[in-house]
């Protein structure tokens, strides 16, 4: 199945996500990047998603704080990664931070969407092979 990121495409957040994104899309320090058009094609998928519960949260969506697997389209090298707020970001300790090119890309798609990634070196392409885990989800059904 191909998804590209389009604003036609809903993606699905939680509740709490959701709330904490647009705090952080509306706040001083990104809103000094707000020429970057990954973060507003991550502004307008916010305006369109599906909100929900973490108890309705399907386990295969990326959401803040999934262990999630990935790789570009035409590689066999998987990466796996979690995506965190800024404040946590390490990307060599795994932690791939929301305000990252990848990062904005991949929240509220499922395992198996293609998704593509405007990044420096031009457009690329992602595909999440699988989510590893999803504390929100976890512990809402726990």
């Amino acid at each position: 199945m191909l998804r590209k990121k389009i604003v036609a495409n809903r993606i699905i957040t939680t509740v709490n996500d959701h709330r904490r994104l647009k705090s952080l899309l509306s706040d001083g320090f990104t809103r000094a990047l707000a020429d970057k058009p990954y973060l507003n094609d991550l502004r307008d998928e916010l305006e369109n998603a599906e909100i929900v519960t973490p108890g309705d949260l399907p386990p295969d969506v990326v959401t803040m704080k999934s262990v999630v697997r990935i790789r570009e389209v035409g590689s066999d090298e998987i990466e796996t990664y979690q995506l965190v707020y800024p404040e946590e970001a390490d990307v060599a300790g795994g932690k791939l931070s929301i305000l990252a090119p990848i990062g904005a890309a991949i929240l509220g798609y499922r395992a198996g969407d293609i998704v593509e990634v405007r990044v420096p070196r031009g457009a690329t392409r992602i595909m999440i092979i699988e989510i590893d885990s999803q504390p929100d989800r976890s512990a809402a059904v726990a």
